[in-house]
C-alpha cells in the first residue's frame, strides 16, 4: 500500500489548465493525432472535416485533411504552404502569420506562448481543463483560442474569429513524441501546380 502510494505521488500532477499547459510545452517535442473538426457559421451551418496532424516543436507541422476534401497545411518552420490538391494550387506566406490558417501553428510554437497571448483559466468542462488565449496581434485571424487539456495533452481547441464563425477540433489517437521523418515538414510544390505568395 505504502508503495503504490509512492508511486501515485510520483507521478506528474497537472491541476488547471495553464498547469497542463506548462508541462505539455515541457515535454512535448512531438505530438501526432487525428482530427474532428466542425466549423460553425454565424447562421448555425455547420461543416464537418476530419484528417490527421502531427507536430515537431517549434515551427514545424503537418496538418491534412482527408475528407470530405483533400487539403495539406505544412509548416516548415519559416513558411506556411496549403495545397489544394483539387485545385492544383499552393498558397506561401510567412509562418508568423499563420494562425488564421491552422490551428497547428499554435501547437507548434515557442514555450513563451505570453509573448503572443494573453492567457487565461477557464476551469473544467467535458472532463478537460480549459485555457483561454487572446491574441496580442489583431491580425492573428482569431479573436480567442480555446484549449482543452487531460494529463497535459491538448485533446480540444475551439477557435473564434471576428466574423462571429467558430472551429471546433477534437483530438483522438494523440501520441507523445513519436520518431518523425525531417523530410515530413518540407513542402515542394507539385509540378504544374500554380503557387501564389500570401505575403
Amino acid at each position: 500500500m505504502r508503495r503504490l502510494l509512492f508511486i501515485l505521488l510520483s507521478l506528474p500532477s497537472f491541476a488547471g489548465g495553464l498547469e497542463q499547459l506548462k508541462g505539455f510545452l515541457a515535454q512535448t517535442q512531438a505530438f501526432t493525432a487525428s482530427f474532428q473538426q466542425t466549423v460553425t457559421q454565424k447562421g448555425g451551418k455547420q461543416q464537418h472535416a476530419g484528417g490527421t496532424v502531427a507536430i515537431q516543436r517549434p515551427g514545424k507541422f503537418d496538418w491534412r485533411y482527408v475528407k470530405p476534401y483533400e487539403q495539406r497545411v505544412v509548416g516548415d518552420g519559416k513558411q506556411l504552404w496549403i495545397y489544394d490538391p483539387d485545385l492544383n494550387q499552393v498558397t506561401r506566406k510567412q509562418l508568423d502569420r499563420a494562425l488564421g490558417d491552422s490551428p497547428a501553428a499554435l501547437l507548434a510554437g515557442s514555450n513563451d506562448l505570453e509573448k503572443s497571448y494573453r492567457l487565461g483559466e477557464l476551469g473544467k468542462r467535458d472532463d478537460l481543463e480549459w485555457i483561454e488565449a487572446t491574441p496580442l496581434n489583431r491580425d492573428s485571424g482569431f479573436e480567442k483560442v480555446r484549449i482543452g487539456f487531460k494529463d497535459a495533452q491538448p485533446m480540444a481547441m475551439e477557435l473564434a474569429d471576428s466574423f462571429g464563425q467558430t472551429t471546433s477540433i477534437r483530438f483522438s489517437g494523440v501520441t507523445r513524441n513519436p520518431k518523425l521523418s525531417a523530410g515530413q515538414f518540407q513542402f515542394v510544390p507539385p509540378k504544374g501546380a500554380d503557387v501564389v505568395s500570401a505575403d
